[in-house]
């Protein structure tokens, strides 16, 4: 063990994370390693990851999810329990035959994403069996994902059955830690820990209490003291590597996550290799090192593991809208929806892939429902400019209406950006601005363009009324017309007269002569316009689409 201590701080940590002899050691080393700084903002984006997102799949400015504690069982086992979607197991003993139907039935809708189909379900259970705890257990983990307050009257009711349930431990202290309650949640834990001291679960659970309490030096120690209870326990290696994350001590995070995932060789095989507690984390970090292949991967197998784990759906959905495959991403963003309905970074961009799709209707119903529930956010108001400015046709909107949305929207989002940040917000500002000028000057031009009716003749005057076969009055009398020939219906101006003797005035223009009943005379000029009645069609009475 002493020549341990000489190696690599960085292998030394890791090493003391798999031996637990080596705890102080270990605690000393691990903190004193230099937090590294999370990623920049990038011309790209507006922030270090698209639609808002920070490097754990929620909006800026939100701390880090608690992301684990897999309710496992603490005991060693010959082998690895197989991890399915909470509820984690089926019931540990056997159930009246008026239960086990519904209780399998529930866990199947749960695995599916039919939550309200699972409670119920789960209720049936209780209704047959009021004194099963582990189907009071998976109603509340039912209820937490609808994010309904009944959830830890389950959670109590199968502690107050069953004390010493373990699952209904770690759930219910880490629901007290989701709310901020987490003073509340250490001392559950630790009375619990008190009656239960070789419970790896319930230590290795406080362990991350204390990690959440920014308490590094507990978190590790309490993480060590599972490992000894348990030396198989994965959890508890799971918490020691995400601990490291939390700090920022990337390198060491991922050395832990490696002996999880990978092993060292033959003689240090993997202890879990499709943790999908692990693979989320892991494909965090990869990500936050722009190691796109190795990230998508990871996340990609724990969502094959884990199917309601809705940050590895996120982080996977949201990699794929980087590249523009829309259609790879809406199951998985759909499904996150479905497990837990009020997750943010999930609407979000479930509308950016309506918008890709080309199902605008849709993309303005998820922006318009993030926007209702956090109008603080910038990104939803920048994804909602996108869709007015690039759409071709928004359900319920016109082209101006549009346009004009746009520039109020990058308005809105410059105001409620972070100082500093460097984006396309201008230049997309800018291009909207012309566009409603376009559209501005085509409406104009529409309405303003001369009517073809100015360049024909006036109607006739109400003085002309009496005569309706009468054309315009002449100023004199014309020359007769010799009775052989017959009055010419030709739209052309008739010739002009020959003159008349010398001793004669010079004739007045020529006229058409006055008609009777019988004939219609000369038509001196085309055909007349139609009657004041008449409408003019204007071209483009509304500007066309794209203008």
């Amino acid at each position: 063990m002493t020549r341990v201590v000489r190696f690599h701080p960085a292998l030394f940590a890791l090493t003391c994370a798999l031996v637990p002899l080596a705890l102080a050691a270990c605690e000393e080393t691990t903190s004193q390693q230099k937090p590294q700084t999370p990623p920049q903002p990038s011309a790209a984006y507006p922030y270090p990851y698209p639609n808002g997102m920070n490097s754990w799949g929620q909006p800026m400015g939100q701390p880090a999810p608690i992301v684990g504690m897999s309710p496992t069982p603490s005991l060693p086992q010959s082998a690895p329990p197989p991890v399915t979607a909470v509820p984690p197991a089926p019931p540990p003993q056997a159930l009246p035959p008026a239960a086990t139907g519904p209780y399998q039935q529930g866990m199947a809708a749960f695995a599916a994403g039919d939550l309200s189909a699972a409670k119920g379900l789960f209720q049936q259970v209780i209704q047959a069996d009021a004194r099963a705890h582990h189907a009071h257990y998976s109603l509340g983990a039912v209820q937490e994902r609808l994010r309904e307050p009944e959830a830890a009257s389950s959670y109590q009711k199968a502690l107050s059955i069953t004390p010493d349930y373990e699952p209904a431990i770690i759930a219910y202290a880490m629901l007290l830690a989701r709310q901020g309650k987490l003073g509340e949640a250490e001392k559950l834990l630790t009375e619990k820990r008190a009656i239960m001291p070789r419970s790896a679960a319930v230590t290795a659970t406080l362990a991350e209490v204390k990690s959440l309490q920014k308490d590094t030096g507990s978190a590790q120690r309490l993480a060590q003291e599972a490992l000894k209870i348990n030396p198989d326990y994965r959890p508890a290696m799971v918490v020691i590597a995400r601990d490291h994350y939390r700090n920022r001590r990337l390198d060491l995070a991922l050395y832990a996550l490696q002996a999880i995932l990978d092993g060292f060789g033959a003689d240090n095989p993997p202890r879990d290799k499709e943790n999908p507690e692990a693979l989320l984390l892991r494909g965090l970090i990869l990500r936050e090192q722009s190691e796109r292949a190795g990230a998508m991967d990871n996340f990609r197998r724990a969502v094959q593991r884990r199917p309601d784990l809705v940050e590895a759906r996120v982080q996977l959905a949201a990699m794929l809208l980087e590249a523009g495959n829309g259609q790879d991403a809406l199951p998985l963003l759909e499904g996150a929806v479905k497990f837990d309905s009020d997750n943010l970074p999930a609407h979000l961009a479930l509308g950016d892939t309506y918008r890709l799709l080309g199902r605008y209707g849709d993309a303005k119903r998820e922006f318009e429902w993030v926007l209702a529930r956090d109008a603080s956010m910038p990104q939803v108001h920048y994804d909602l400019s996108l869709l007015y400015l690039f759409a071709p046709s928004v359900p319920g909107m016109t082209a101006k209406q549009q346009v004009a949305e746009a520039i109020s929207e990058l308005k809105k989002y410059q105001e409620l950006r972070r100082k500093g940040v460097r984006d396309d917000s201008d230049e997309l500002l800018q291009r909207a601005k012309l566009k409603e000028g376009e559209l501005a000057a085509a409406a104009a031009a529409a309405v303003e363009a001369p009517a073809p009716v100015a360049t024909l003749p006036s109607p006739p005057s109400a003085e002309d009324a009496g005569a309706p076969d009468a054309a315009a009055p002449a100023p004199s009398p014309p020359p007769a017309t010799p009775p052989s020939t017959p009055p010419t219906t030709s739209a052309a101006p008739p010739p002009a007269p020959a003159p008349s003797d010398s001793s004669a005035a010079p004739a007045p223009p020529p006229a058409p002569p006055p008609t009777d009943s019988a004939a219609p005379p000369p038509a001196p000029a085309p055909a007349p316009a139609p009657t004041p009645t008449s409408s003019i069609v204007v071209p483009f009475s509304a500007p066309p689409p794209g203008l």
